[in-house]
């Protein structure tokens, strides 16, 4: 029996766009799904670069113009993956139009912004999601059951850090991310700690930060002599409280020399502690037991089909879910939750929560 298409329209063609177009691509064959996606239409800066990447990633037609995407009736659902200041008004054109709105993080890049975006979603009474993938793995998923489960105890602590070496030579050159309306290291990269914390450990209450920019000035371009001043942070340090109890930190930088993708995190409770690394994106180490001894410690625990959805990919543990399969699995949730399955998240809801944090932080470093 033929399932019902599901037909997307992307928004950009970068790094993140061809990361949402392989997983549309390869989700049908990995997850038994409500509907089939066809990637119908790829919007880009251009109707030349439009025509180049619709072939390259897979779309059938192309366009210049995002707006006449998201005014397109035969689109389904909008994936919106351009620059932060952009993510506002193209969710609030493919809400206006009906569509389901997939949105890169982070939501926007002020609270206002996001709240109107909160606003239509509430009125548009669509499905959302918001691209937080590093919530997909199976590794947090099962850090937070131990959580919930009571394994570790009451929780004491939390130390978090998204740390990433990008923005650490000084003649990278301005982009969307170093402009004020890019929101910083903090917005761009903290917005996924600070995703993750929620996820494992509830609301955060209370929040205050010291804010730094490193390099002054940027090149307009690469090689460019002429530089402008940078108006944004590169690393952020807060100091957090949850709703729970639990006191922490959490750490937002992108000039951290020697570092690719330090999103890391270590949970301290009164029974035990969990720690997490990105770079070590299969294994999650878990101390049971707070005493001392010749056996204590940390133990490795390392991904496999009993920790789902590994097993769609893979029968065999040890041989490590990537990257882009999170993003993978990120479609499959949002398609069965259009399918009117449970929708874990983050909606557009839960991402305003997250900009709130962002914003408080922000505020406290005027």
């Amino acid at each position: 029996m033929m399932k019902p298409e599901l037909r997307i329209g992307l928004v950009g063609s970068g790094f993140m766009g061809r990361c949402h177009a392989n997983a549309f691509h390869s989700v049908g064959g990995l997850f038994d799904l409500p509907f089939e996606p066809v990637c119908e239409t790829l919007a880009d800066i251009s109707e030349e670069a439009g025509a180049l990447n619709a072939a390259t990633l897979g779309f059938a037609r192309a366009t210049g113009d995002w707006r006449t995407l998201c005014a397109d009736p035969s689109i389904d659902v909008v994936a919106g993956i351009a620059p932060n200041v952009l993510h506002e008004p193209i969710v609030i054109a493919a809400l206006s139009a009906g569509k389901h709105v997939y949105c890169e993080k982070p939501l926007s890049t002020t609270l206002k912004s996001a709240q109107r975006i909160t606003k239509a979603v509430q009125e548009a009474g669509v499905v959302t999601m918001v691209g937080f993938n590093f919530l997909r793995n199976p590794m947090i998923r099962l850090a937070r059951e131990l959580i919930e489960a009571g394994e570790i105890g009451e929780i004491v602590s939390f130390r978090g850090r998204h740390a990433e070496n990008y923005m650490a030579d000084p003649h990278v050159p301005h982009s969307f991310r170093t402009d004020p309306d890019g929101g910083g290291a903090l917005a761009d990269i903290g917005s996924h700690i600070i995703s993750m914390a929620r996820y494992l450990l509830g609301q955060i209450t209370q929040a205050t930060g010291q804010c730094r920019t490193i390099h002054k000035t940027r090149p307009i371009a690469l090689g460019s002599t002429e530089h402008l001043p940078v108006l944004v942070d590169a690393v952020t340090f807060a100091l957090v409280e949850f709703k729970g109890g639990a006191v922490g930190t959490i750490e937002a930088n992108w000039a951290a020399s020697g570092r690719t993708m330090d999103l890391s995190w270590e949970i301290t409770g009164t029974k035990g502690a969990l720690a997490f690394s990105q770079e070590g994106m299969n294994e999650l180490v878990f101390c049971k037991g707070s005493g001392g001894g010749r056996t204590s410690g940390f133990t490795k625990i390392e991904a496999g089909p009993s920790h789902p959805p590994y097993g769609n990919f893979c029968p065999a543990p040890g041989h490590h879910l990537g990257f882009n399969d999170l993003k993978v699995i990120e479609v499959a949730q949002l398609i069965d939750a259009i399918g009117g399955g449970f929708n874990p998240g983050p909606d557009f809801q839960e991402a305003l929560e997250v900009q709130k944090v962002v914003s408080k932080i922000a505020t406290s470093c005027s």
